[in-house]
């Protein structure tokens, strides 16, 4: 754990290093509320279908779904960033090496091989448990294990995207309503496999890359660090952004930003040759874009008196229009 990580027992003790941004106004109408006036969700469809927590897009928030994400690759890849596509499910001998599966395995979706399987010989059998993936960041950060790198092969940069899958374990009763805490979600990630002695100046590069979207979209913002009661044994250390939420009239996590040091490279076995001696590499992971949050960002903060909802500047572009929800 880095030396600054400030101490406190639990997420209340998380102080908060920065705020930018006007604060809005606007109506204590929820995201929720908004987009079913407008026709662009149908939640009781999805919770017949699938079950709670799971969400049909409808029109015009289908597209602005795919420009949010489009524009955050597009804004990463500009910086040097290798797009990925990673897979979508992840052995279990890997995920219990990018996170803590103690603690963490009750949230993931396992994929179990059907019964009838064995009864058919062309079947291909599965040779792991396998996981759907909680965010691209856990098949980056094992697509390179038991890898030397040579020392001018880092810093190593990708931003994936993926579906993320997570059973919200833990979270009865929390955000039951709306889009913000779910099942299933579309997410921009960044990663960085980096030498021991410039990760720290990578681990405020990523940071600056999430406060630099946030600004680009005009949504107000503020940093929290993340104290010694509620960081998890991997980070060393870690920031969240968080947005402000007009309905609940208060701030909610939008990204993540964390520093592994190598408590990742050690099990996955990633390391980096420097004069001739091999040291563990350092992985750093941040959120580039979570879409169905920033979904719900832009519809409480960008919502007009009229009830349509205005597009961001920069979102403008990707989706031919400035206004949605027009009835």
């Amino acid at each position: 754990m880095h030396k600054d990580v400030p101490n406190g027992n639990d997420e209340r003790d998380n102080p908060v290093i920065k705020q930018e941004g006007d604060i809005i106004r606007k109506s204590s109408e929820s995201h929720e509320e908004i987009l079913n006036r407008l026709g662009l969700l149908d939640i009781a469809s999805a919770a017949k279908t699938a079950g709670a927590r799971f969400y049909y897009l409808k029109g015009d928030l289908v597209l602005l779904e795919q420009s949010l994400l489009r524009f955050a690759l597009d804004e990463l890849a500009n910086k040097g960033f290798i797009p990925i596509s990673p897979p979508y499910l992840l052995r279990k001998r890997y995920y219990r090496n990018v996170v803590s599966l103690d603690a963490f395995e009750e949230s993931l979706y396992a994929v179990s091989e059907p019964s009838e399987a064995s009864d058919i010989s062309e079947y291909e059998k599965l040779d792991d448990e396998l996981f759907l993936i909680a965010t691209a960041e856990h098949p980056l950060a094992a697509m390179h294990a038991e890898t030397v790198f040579s020392g001018k092969e880092l810093p190593l940069k990708y931003v994936g995207i993926s579906p993320c899958f997570r059973r919200e374990a833990g979270s009865h009763g929390k955000d039951t309503k709306g889009i913000f805490r779910v099942h299933q979600f579309n997410k921009v990630e960044q990663f960085i496999f980096s030498d021991e002695d410039n990760s720290w100046k990578y681990h405020k590069e990523l940071l600056e890359n999430e406060e630099e979207i946030m600004r680009k979209l005009k949504l107000p913002y503020r940093i929290i660090e993340i104290c010694t009661g509620d960081i998890s044994k991997r980070d060393a250390r870690s920031f969240d952004v968080e947005v402000w939420m007009p309905s609940q009239k208060g701030y909610r996590e939008l990204f993540s930003c964390s520093n592994c040091t190598d408590w990742q490279s050690m099990r996955l076995d990633i390391k980096y040759d420097k004069d001739g001696k091999r040291r563990y590499v350092h992985t750093l992971n941040a959120t580039g874009l979570s879409a169905e949050r920033m979904l719900v960002a832009i519809v409480e903060n960008y919502v007009n008196d009229d009830g349509t909802i205005r597009i961001p500047d920069v979102l403008i572009p990707y989706m031919g229009k400035n206004i949605i929800g027009n009835v």
